[in-house]
């Protein structure tokens, strides 16, 4: 059977690997070293998935502008201290290296560093499965569809050969505004009914139903 979609985008943190809670109290602990309003962990995991300034200027609108870079080296710090124990969700290793193994091109689109994301993806030993990869400090932030059309036009593909995967509403309208399909995954940082509400083509509670649905539909 012909391939619906050539490429397969995935979003990281909190689709590929299980980021989230990290994240969420990394950003809390930076607030708190800079007595700086501590957002509550529903907002900061809602700021995943953006660039790492841009999340802080939402998780804590209040802050003084000059704040901001700080507060970003804070975050860093807590972050890096518990980068290389972070697991790769269950079945994620598989479920990748299956479809490059049935000829998808892969890419990452990512609101990590280069630096950050050049780590974990060698860390991790995905790095050969992967085409290609955006981070959010290379172009626009999600949910801008910077990152897609930038993918599609390095990898020489059309919206329709795409399919975005992503465990946020940044990932979910980023797809839409570069106007491919998207699939949406619920074990990672937004709610259920946050994605639903963006009426993605599937909405899947873990890897293994990840990968039937692939196998059914990609």
């Amino acid at each position: 059977m012909a391939k619906r979609y050539e490429l397969i985008v995935f979003d990281w943190d909190g689709t590929v690997m299980d980021s989230t809670a990290v994240i969420a109290t990394s950003i809390q602990s930076a607030c708190r070293d800079l007595d700086l309003p501590v957002p509550s962990d529903e907002d900061a995991r809602h700021v995943i998935g953006m660039g790492l300034v841009e999340a802080l200027r939402h998780a804590v609108p209040t802050a003084p502008e000059d704040m901001y870079e700080p507060l970003a080296d804070r975050y860093r710090h807590y972050f890096l201290e518990q980068d290389q124990t972070i697991p790769l969700f269950s079945g994620a290793r598989e479920t990748i290296a299956e479809l490059h193994e049935a000829g998808h091109a892969l890419a990452v689109a990512t609101g990590k560093s280069r630096k950050g994301l050049d780590r974990v993806m060698d860390s991790s030993g995905l790095r050969a499965y992967f085409h290609a990869s955006r981070t959010a400090d290379e172009t626009f932030s999600k949910p801008h569809p910077a990152m897609l059309l930038e993918l599609m036009d390095e990898l020489g593909m059309q919206p329709e050969q795409v399919l975005m995967i992503g465990d946020t509403t940044h990932d979910l309208q980023m797809a839409i505004n570069a106007g491919v399909d998207v699939v949406g995954v619920s074990y990672g940082a937004h709610p259920e009914e946050q994605l639903r509400a963006l009426n993605p083509l599937a909405l899947l509670g873990d890897f293994h139903e990840l990968r039937a649905w692939l196998k059914a539909n990609a």
